[in-house]
């Protein structure tokens, strides 16, 4: 039986774009490819309200993750953290021999403007890593307010991580001045795994021309450059399969209507923070909710496990809390192509479950 999932990623696949996967394959260096290519990065300018270049990969959004670290840090990485997965990109950083400071907030708790004036008015640091939003505690960075302080200092390359926020929430990116906005197939986009995706700013480029050892495969530079020389195309052989499905999915986020997209995400989000609240308890401040995911506080001392495990009786899958969390919270993501009617059914099964435990 399948389970539908409302977990953090990967997230439920309508059938349509499952089947577009199956369109036959093209040479990855013909006409049609380029095509594409150009349709899919036309549509995602649009998406991420950028004039910037779009650039993919074939990983995770780890790929792009470690490729924004490692091509365009010359002196020192300043990586802000909110929970697992800022705390990854320093990682990243370091495994590369990449000089990188990590700035960890306490779990639940935002990334502030002031932090991120304090640390780059040392003058010590020239790239900034910011999570948008925490799928491992449901908190949603006020990128807005970060980003004002940021454009104080204009010799930083500013890399966003949006892989569980870009497509269920509006990220203007050149408003904002991200230089390099990450994000990947199997969240709110709604495809399956293995695309990464990211804008990339002029100056990031130039910026990344000045690094001697940027790597081979994720290479932005040599991404960017070949993708403008050879038009539309990429280095090495790209996911065709995805880049189909995104290719079409990226259509119908276009004909829903990118305002009527965020809307239903809000609307989801609120539904399910009115619901954690009657019942059990918000984890985050609520003013920094996420979006896209849920993380409720278990305060009534239920079994996450066996709520899980019931729920996955009939039909249903969501995530327990992440690492220490486990048992304390639990996580209902809303995101992609799921509706309003798809959450008051999961919620309405959960109601059940735990009036007869």
């Amino acid at each position: 039986m399948h389970k539908k999932l409302f977990i953090p990623g990967p997230i439920e696949v309508k059938d349509d774009i499952l089947n577009k996967m199956a369109t036959p394959m093209i040479g990855h260096r013909s006409k049609d490819a380029s095509n594409l290519q150009r349709d899919i990065s036309n549509n995602l300018r649009k998406l991420f309200f950028t004039e910037n270049e779009i650039l993919l990969s074939t990983s995770s959004g780890s790929g792009l993750m470690e490729a924004a670290v490692r091509c365009c840090t010359k002196k020192r990485a300043a990586v802000f953290s909110i929970g697992s997965f800022g705390d990854r990109w320093h990682e990243m950083a370091v495994s590369n021999g990449i000089n990188a400071d990590l700035f960890k907030s306490e779990s639940g708790s935002i990334t502030t403007p002031d932090m991120v004036d304090e640390v780059l008015s040392t003058g010590k640091y020239d790239l900034i890593t910011i999570t948008h939003n925490e799928t491992s505690t449901g908190v949603m960075n006020p990128i807005d307010e970060i980003s004002k302080v940021i454009k104080k200092y204009p010799e930083v390359i500013f890399c966003v991580d949006t892989v569980s926020s870009a497509g269920g929430v509006k990220i203007e990116t050149d408003k904002l001045g991200i230089d390099i906005c990450i994000t990947s197939s199997q969240k709110a986009l709604g495809l399956p795994p293995g695309l990464s995706i990211c804008t990339i700013s002029e100056r990031a480029v130039e910026k990344a021309r000045t690094i001697k050892n940027r790597g081979y495969y994720l290479d932005l530079v040599q991404l960017y450059d070949t993708i403008k020389k050879k038009d539309y195309q990429y280095p090495s052989t790209p996911n065709l399969s995805l880049m189909f499905a995104l290719s079409y999915q990226l259509e119908l986020i276009m004909k829903e209507g990118l305002d009527n997209r965020f809307n239903r995400h809000l609307t989801m989000a609120e539904y399910t923070r009115n619901w954690a609240k009657e019942n059990f308890a918000l984890f985050p401040d609520e003013k920094y909710a996420s979006v896209t995911l849920t993380t409720v506080k278990n305060i009534s001392n239920i079994s996450v496990k066996k709520l899980i495990e019931e729920l996955g009786k009939r039909g249903f899958a969501i995530s327990n809390g992440y690492g220490d969390l486990k048992e304390k919270t639990f996580r209902i993501a809303h995101m992609a192509d799921l509706t309003l009617e798809d959450i008051k059914e999961l919620l309405l099964n959960i109601d059940d479950i735990l009036s007869i435990s």
